[in-house]
């Protein structure tokens, strides 16, 4: 399979925003195992941000731009350095593949992007896609990495894309909120009901929230590509995924 993993702020990083080294460690193994295996994947990465938080010791996220940008330079240098050694300990390559809005809304450049995109997987390259933050701004940004792991997801032709996140899935209602809750296993649809049930952001270091992972499950599934959502603490859930076994909420794009 050819799959987009997606990793938010939340399942990188601390709510200090410093690395969470184990389960980084361990999704590189898990990634980089199911690449041995013959699965052809590509990363999202959310976390430039947070991590020049925490690089630069900050207690918390800026709100102006200037700063944001400043942070994601500082962050996005120590993101692929992180990602470089530990998939470089398992014999793979990694890439550093930045965007904005106006890359993937231009046909011209878009189409640059999706060929770069297939030769690296040619080469058995493992592309690492993020924001282009330090240069993105309101007008031009994608806005958030759910959105772009669709994207990502569409452009590359996958079969699936991963949203790991800090929650199981969707579910009825919010479950920080209502202990009745219940997980929703499976969506072939996209009703009104469920658009309903999406909540606010996320958490404080991140962007996302229900609302982007149900716009990039629609995107996805209207591209015939399958999306699960599913909890980041485990990072070994991406076997369980691979071998086709019920993780999380699954949307199918209907792709034969």
């Amino acid at each position: 399979m050819r799959i987009v993993v997606k990793l938010g702020t939340s399942t990188l990083t601390h709510a200090t925003g410093k690395l969470n080294i184990r389960r980084v460690e361990l999704l590189c193994k898990v990634m980089s195992d199911l690449k041995n295996a013959g699965h052809e994947l590509i990363l999202v990465s959310s976390g430039a941000i947070a991590m020049g938080v925490g690089k630069l010791n900050m207690t918390r996220k800026p709100s102006d731009i200037p700063t944001k940008q400043a942070l994601a330079a500082v962050g996005q240098c120590e993101l692929m350095y992180i990602y470089d050694k530990l998939f470089s300990e398992y014999h793979h390559t990694v890439a550093q593949v930045l965007l904005t809005g106006a890359d993937v809304e231009d046909q011209h450049r878009c189409m640059n992007f999706q060929n770069t995109l297939f030769r690296l997987l040619e080469l058995g390259v493992l592309p690492v896609i993020n924001e282009n933050d330090t240069v993105a701004t309101a007008e031009i940004a994608v806005g958030d990495n759910d959105t772009l792991g669709a994207i990502a997801a569409v452009n590359a032709r996958a079969d699936l894309l991963v949203l790991m996140s800090d929650i199981e899935g969707l579910y009825t209602a919010d479950p920080r909120r209502d202990p009745q809750a219940a997980l929703i296993p499976e969506v072939r649809a996209l009703t009104p009901e469920l658009l309903a049930l999406a909540g606010d952001a996320g958490s404080d270091l991140g962007t996302g929230g229900m609302v982007t992972k149900l716009r990039a499950a629609g995107m996805c599934m209207e591209a015939g590509c399958d999306m699960i959502i599913t909890n980041g603490t485990r990072p070994e859930d991406l076997y369980r995924i691979a071998e086709g076994e019920r993780v999380g909420t699954r949307f199918y794009g209907g792709r034969q």
